[in-house]
């Protein structure tokens, strides 16, 4: 009997108005793989994974996490059952240090949000450090976050992505505005953290070297659909892939390489 996969989207859809964003994408993602998942601008990748995560409500179709559904929970629910993520944009606590970002996540997670209301210096101030440690940061422990380099902001968002211990970890685009040979260090960094702690990443990225050099699997978009699967090797090879990247789709719905209309 097969293994139910970790994560599995049954043909989710999400239109804004009349642009389809996501158009009926089917996946599945099984236990302990790194999967990236890409395609040009305005392919549907982060609707997509705003879709998985909850910050978003499918218009159709279902998402299921070890095989119960979590489409149409809050957030902060699929959050407590185990999926972390990041977003593009850099979202720290700008006037609180390194440490106390991973104390208000460990906290959070723990349930004791409320110990925030008073002082809160010592608690979970150890597992913060373990945490800081494993990406490097002990020694700016005590830097408030407005003054932390950027490759340093991305490696503490990871750090708190991991502090609720999930089994699924979510990167939307976690190398943008970083240096080529950072990207590849803090994706490495990432790869083997999961690896580790036997976690499952989903990641977005338009970088393809750091894609062909950390994933399993890759799944290609292109106008809110799924046009290939499989390993670096084969999407590498995939003429439909190269066509998307070289522009050949076009925007106003013309043939794909299987002669079937693109969708709009």
């Amino acid at each position: 009997m097969a293994e139910t996969p970790l994560l599995s989207a049954r043909d989710v859809w999400k239109a804004f108005g009349g642009v389809q964003a996501v158009a009926g994408v089917s996946l599945e993602l099984p236990r302990g793989e790194v999967r990236a998942l890409i395609g040009p601008n305005g392919a549907g990748k982060t609707t997509l994974l705003n879709l998985l995560t909850g910050q978003l409500s499918c218009d159709d179709g279902v998402v299921l996490f070890k095989g119960e559904r979590i489409s149409g929970l809050p957030p902060e629910r699929i959050w407590r059952r185990g999926i972390s993520r990041t977003f593009q944009i850099t979202a720290t606590f700008s006037s609180l240090t390194t440490l106390e970002n991973l104390q208000v996540a460990i906290l959070s997670h723990q349930g004791r949000s409320r110990d925030l209301v008073s002082r809160a210096v010592q608690l979970a101030r150890e597992p913060a450090m373990d945490f800081l440690r494993v990406v490097g940061l002990d020694d700016q422990a005590d830097k408030v976050c407005a003054t932390l380099a950027f490759g340093d902001l991305k490696r503490l968002e990871l750090a708190i992505a991991l502090a609720n211990g999930p089994e699924l970890l979510v990167l939307d685009e976690p190398t943008a505005g970083m240096a080529p040979q950072e990207r590849l260090d803090l994706m490495a960094l990432a790869v083997d953290l999961v690896r580790e702690r036997g976690v499952t990443l989903l990641f977005t990225e338009h970088d393809m070297d750091v894609v062909f050099s950390v994933a399993h699997r890759i799944t290609v978009m292109h106008q809110g659909r799924i046009v290939a699967e499989g390993t670096p090797q084969a999407v590498r090879d995939n003429p439909r892939v190269q066509a998307v990247y070289l522009g050949i789709f076009a925007d106003s719905g013309s043939a794909d390489p299987d002669g079937k209309p693109c969708s709009k």
